[in-house]
């Protein structure tokens, strides 16, 4: 745990919430696998080489979010796949869409895998009475599908999806509205993610919340006012704070 303001970590916390993707699991190796079955999928089925659906993917992808900007359906993978096929000239294929969808989802999280510790580390909170919450963007069904699917889906107080709340991060809305489910008896609230942007400056803007940022490979180190009042690696230190803490 690399503390930067010690000050903020002066007693327990009032309730703490937590990012969902590449926070308490990684992201890049589920999705990477995700996108390598749906690629040999429509390779083996429709003969379309790699290169022309990765072509066609990233046309997709971008056209989605172009028109959708910053909600929780611009991440939609269903809409993703419906515009690849009308890209490469098969319509909206609705029932090819869905099973392209299912086979990104179904083998993404098949290969996630939870973080060493978080589990214990939910207890840690359960056992000392913080509640807790997840806040999330995306749309509800895929993140409460990932809960169940990790089997937290009873070990948070509240979640909010961008789809709820109607914004993603930065907004302070799902912030916000997670306190508001949360009530908790005081003001402190950490806010546990590993966006520098969306989950560190979003959550201390919105809500003045203590900020951890979860490092790992592939996540960049917030810098200014995008840095977070402690960085860690391991969710051990999460538990080991949480004790000493609890000590006093």
């Amino acid at each position: 745990m690399n503390n930067f303001d010690h000050g903020r970590f002066d007693r327990l916390p009032d309730a703490v919430l937590f990012d969902l993707d590449n926070t308490l699991y990684a992201y890049d190796p589920a999705h990477a696998a995700g996108m390598e079955a749906v690629r040999e999928k429509v390779r083996s089925t429709l003969s379309v080489s790699v290169q022309d659906f990765d072509k066609a993917f990233v046309q997709a992808r971008q056209e989605v979010k172009a028109r959708l900007k910053e909600t929780a359906a611009s991440h939609s993978r269903l809409i993703y796949m419906q515009r690849l096929l009308e890209i490469i000239g098969l319509g909206s294929q609705v029932l090819l869409a869905l099973d392209l969808e299912q086979t990104y989802w179904r083998t993404f999280l098949g290969r996630a895998r939870l973080f060493d510790e978080v589990r214990e580390l939910l207890d840690d909170l359960r056992l000392a009475g913080i509640p807790s919450g997840v806040v999330t963007d995306l749309t509800a069904q895929i993140q409460f599908r990932k809960l169940v699917y990790f089997g937290l889906d009873s070990s948070f107080d509240c979640v909010v999806t961008s789809e709820e709340a109607g914004c993603e991060k930065p907004h302070a809305a799902p912030f916000r509205m997670a306190v508001a489910k949360l009530q908790p008896r005081g003001e402190r609230v950490w806010m546990i993610g590993d966006n520098p942007v969306t989950d560190t400056r979003g959550a201390r803007l919105a809500i003045d919340a203590v900020t951890l940022q979860k490092v790992h490979d592939g996540v960049d180190v917030g810098r200014g006012a995008d840095s977070a009042d402690a960085t860690f690696t391991q969710f051990a230190a999460v538990r080991h704070l949480i004790a000493r803490l609890g000590d006093r």
